[in-house]
């Protein structure tokens, strides 16, 4: 169901609620309403007027012992939505709109902490403020498929005597596990590929190496988990096994050497009109299907034709299926690790035909020259991380308006000789070294060129009001639209797509006016 945004100023959000059945074998939502709940469901006080609504209800057996989700009722409309709607009111956006997205079943990419002994492994995350580990095996957020998969690792597990990783000892053969699904199966009608899901399985093993003394362990498992949940086995739930290896001992999960063991190495997925690809060290959303609804609600904003900067690109999925969808005639793609170079490489091979303009990715920091990625392009896609915009880009997007641009520094020699400082032209050198240019010709930007808009997405509600009130109070942005989805049903957040459009000075025509008499 698509929104609609009404001529009419609206008091309240536009908000689309897509109530889902909690998937199998764990009852419906539906289901447990027609039937009196468990008097636990109830907050001791609650009068007839006030029974929160079990049809939006988590209805989790992990709530409050699990710290993944926070809240527990009314997951289409959690109580932040209506202060993003004052807020962005108060801005003058009355027609700000609500996606609630799907409520169950949503996540489609975990990372879970294996803790415990080999007889009763703990597969789950860490309860608040702590490092003790919370099995959810019926977690209703993941994807159910999700949830098969751990149980058929926990087996595997307990039949081959793997041990959980003991942080107090530094012993243990596995650390963590992520589990991240695919529904990309054209062989299935769209309505049957969300539930035959397959599983990519990445376990995180406590060693060095695949030559490490425990290696024999790490095969034999792989090969469990393949043998029971791979194309033999019926459901075919397992799309593949990968190892990664991690020995140090602060809180990062991820080591940097990767390993693919068994299955499929290419893990593909269809959003925002695109094929796309996703390594395992890749940055991927968890919650897919709101994610497309985010993307295909962004297209709108872009012109057919434009130029497009997009800023913490990851693998390049916005920029690429903007490449597509809106027929650009530019996209760089610019991000800091390095490891997303071989998904973007790989989604841009599935392209069609028909998208012709310049694609580049470029591994650099933005925060280092970023007026540089600024300039020659229309429109402006940032994608930060929780913490919000670096103030490096903050104050060149507050400045842009006035600032004088000097020419492109991708194209000419001449660039290097009007750049002076020896850190800005190292930076543009290695990052011109690591850069991607797709085959296709290169089209001439206009190097005095601004960008006209800048759209925002934001996963931290915090950083995004001080990033835009430092944007607004410059007089250089002005605040057009604003949408809001639901990627983390059960919990206190939400994600933001908000479009800025660029103050325009205007012109003085040096005629003055007529004093009338």
């Amino acid at each position: 169901m698509s929104l609609y945004t009404l001529p009419t100023r609206l008091p309240y959000p536009i908000i689309t609620c897509r109530v889902s059945p909690s998937p199998s074998p764990s009852p419906s939502p539906a289901a447990t309403v027609s039937s009196p709940p468990p008097p636990s469901i109830f907050p001791p006080t609650s009068t007839s007027t006030t029974v929160p609504s079990l049809t939006c209800a988590l209805q989790c057996p992990h709530f409050q012992s699990c710290s993944g989700c926070t809240h527990e009722f009314n997951l289409h409309h959690p109580i932040i939505v209506e202060e993003a709607t004052d807020y962005f009111k108060s801005l003058g956006v009355s027609d700000f709109t609500f996606d609630s997205c799907r409520l169950w079943g949503w996540r489609c990419r975990a990372k879970l902490a294996v803790r415990g002994s080999s007889e009763n492994p703990l597969i789950g995350l860490y309860q608040e403020g702590t490092h003790n580990v919370v099995d959810i095996p019926q977690c209703k957020a993941h994807h159910p498929n999700i949830n098969a998969a751990v149980e058929l690792l926990r087996r595997g597990i307990r039949e081959l005597n793997i041990e959980p990783y003991d942080e107090d000892q530094g012993t243990g053969d596995l650390r963590y596990v992520q589990m991240a699904v695919t529904m990309y199966n054209t062989a299935l009608p769209a309505a049957q590929r969300y539930r035959n899901g397959r599983v990519q399985v990445a376990l995180v093993w406590n060693s060095r190496n695949e030559k490490s003394p425990n290696s024999d362990k790490l095969n034999a498992l792989a090969n469990f988990l393949w043998r029971n949940g791979g194309p033999r086995s019926n459901p075919h739930l397992v799309h593949s096994v990968w190892a990664n290896f991690q020995t140090s001992t602060n809180n990062i999960i991820f080591g940097n050497r990767w390993r693919h063991l068994l299955g499929e190495t290419d893990f593909w997925e269809h959003v925002g009109g695109i094929d796309i690809s996703l390594d395992p060290s890749s940055f991927g959303q968890a919650n897919t299907r709101a994610f497309d609804n985010l993307l295909r609600k962004l297209h709108k904003y872009v012109p057919y034709g434009a130029s497009v900067a997009d800023l913490y690109a990851g693998a390049g999925v916005i920029g690429l299926s903007l490449a597509a969808t809106r027929k650009c005639r530019s996209v760089k793609c610019i991000e800091i690790n390095k490891e997303s170079r071989p998904s973007f490489e790989k989604t841009v091979d599935r392209l069609p035909n028909s998208v012709e303009g310049s694609i580049s990715w470029h591994n650099a920091d933005t925060s280092g020259d970023p007026l540089s990625w600024l300039v020659g392009s229309d429109v402006i896609v940032v994608d930060p991380p929780r913490k919000g915009l670096e103030t490096s880009l903050i104050d060149a997007l507050r400045t842009i308006s006035s600032h004088k641009v000097r020419p492109s520094l991708k194209s000419s020699s001449s660039n290097s000789k009007e750049e002076k400082r020896p850190w800005v032209l190292r930076e543009r050198e290695r990052a011109k070294a690591a850069s991607v240019q797709v085959g296709r010709e290169v089209i001439s930007e206009d190097p005095q060129s601004l960008p006209e808009t800048l759209i925002y997405i934001s996963c931290g509600w915090e950083s995004f009001k001080e990033d835009c009130k430092s944007l607004l109070t410059s007089k250089s942005w002005h605040l057009e639209k604003a949408h809001g989805f639901n990627f983390f049903p059960g919990t206190q957040s939400i994600e933001v797509l908000a479009v800025f459009k660029r103050s325009l000075k205007k012109k003085k025509t040096g005629r003055k006016k007529k004093k009338q008499v």
